[in-house]
């Protein structure tokens, strides 16, 4: 094993120790190895560096690194110091970059122009159409998807991406082989096998309050632009947003219902001079080099759940009537051939099986899966 990598890694990883810091010890130790062989009272005349970081310096060492690289291994990924030529180029660009990433996946996705795609965790039935119809889009025009993993919009996103046959990177807020949220164990599973999951904590590490703070910056960082679909006030999508602007990269985002609490966040941007996202061809501004699809960015398929056993052979056939684009009441009535009272108290029978979905101004659509 590499010791120099290996003692790189140590250093990345020493609690207070960041990429300015790193720098300055390799200006004046050289090497990594030589920072951590280095007497306290040395490292503490290095300008920048505290008594508590020489302290925790000194209590470190190569083993640290030599562990997690060995981990890294198992796991079957990879990872990335600044002066590897598979480092992230616009993460080179980025206030603070980080000295050390770890991936699983498909590495070629850090340089493929990308758009980052977040929203609420808790969104609409609007902020998941529009999410998945954009991350779809996006994917089908070429596009890498970015976004962080979590439940919500972050998991719409993703899943529309691979869907489309495209391509996402999900950045994490802990560390590769712990999965968070657990319901999101599948999509882990996914994006590892045919996008790639890409991190600055070291393998095992749990999630904190702190550490999504930090993944935001690289959800950013990632993209040359990024969506906000759904954001209520306060909401970590906000500080994605925040950050993309510390990095000099645009910030695009889908107005929302001003009586949603799920977009206050979200339409205050637009206030703030955001520019809203629209249609397609906003976004597709961004990205010249994208393959623009013929229709702008259509609705994608939507799954729907199966039909349950035990229905009524009446409450089956009108459920078969139904797929999942809405449907107008005088449409299913002209489909079905039933009179207007039988079929609306099929659908209502429909409705409380959990099979059908009522939307306002008599408009129905199966449940999706």
């Amino acid at each position: 094993m590499d010791q120099q990598r290996a003692a790189y890694v140590a250093l990345a990883l020493t609690p207070g120790i960041g990429p300015s810091r790193i720098h300055a010890l390799l200006q004046v130790c050289h090497t990594a190895t030589g920072a951590f062989s280095a007497p306290f009272e040395f490292l503490r005349s290095i300008p920048g560096i505290t008594p508590a970081a020489a302290s925790a310096i000194a209590a470190g060492g190569l083993s640290v690194g030599v562990r997690v690289l060995e981990e890294i291994v198992r796991l079957g990924a990879r990872t990335l110091i600044a002066d590897d030529p598979d480092y992230p180029t616009l993460l080179r660009e980025i206030p603070e970059p980080p000295p050390v990433l770890f991936a699983l996946g498909d590495l070629t996705l850090l340089e493929r122009p990308a758009v980052a795609v977040v929203g609420s965790r808790d969104h609409t039935d609007y902020g998941g159409e529009v999410a998945r119809a954009l991350a779809w889009g996006a994917g089908s025009a070429g596009l890498v998807v970015v976004s962080g993993m979590a439940r919500g919009l972050d998991a719409v996103a993703h899943t529309a991406a691979l869907d489309s046959g495209g391509a996402t990177i999900g950045v994490l807020g802990n560390g590769l082989g712990v999965i968070y949220p657990t319901a999101n164990r599948s999509l882990y599973e996914r994006v590892a096998a045919s996008g790639l999951l890409l991190t600055e904590f070291p393998p095992g590490e749990r999630p904190t309050a702190g550490s999504f703070p930090r993944r935001n910056r690289l959800i950013s960082g990632l993209a040359r632009v990024t969506v906000v679909v759904e954001a209520a006030e306060g909401s970590g999508a906000l500080i994605t947003a925040g950050t993309a602007l510390d990095q000099g990269r645009d910030v695009m985002v889908v107005p929302g219902n001003i009586t949603s609490p799920s977009s206050v966040g979200a339409n205050r941007l637009i206030r703030d001079g955001a520019e809203p996202l629209l249609s397609s061809d906003d976004l597709l501004e961004h990205y010249p080099e994208a393959v623009r699809p013929p229709e702008g960015f259509a609705e994608p398929p939507q799954p729907v759940r199966p039909l349950p056993e035990g229905l009524a052979a009446g409450d089956r056939a009108v459920a078969e009537l139904l797929g999942s684009e809405p449907a107008v009441l005088d449409d299913l009535i002209r489909r079905s051939g039933r009179p207007p009272q039988e079929l609306l108290a099929a659908l209502c029978a429909l409705e409380i099986a959990g099979v059908v979905e009522q939307r306002p101004g008599r408009v129905f659509k199966l449940r999706e899966a």
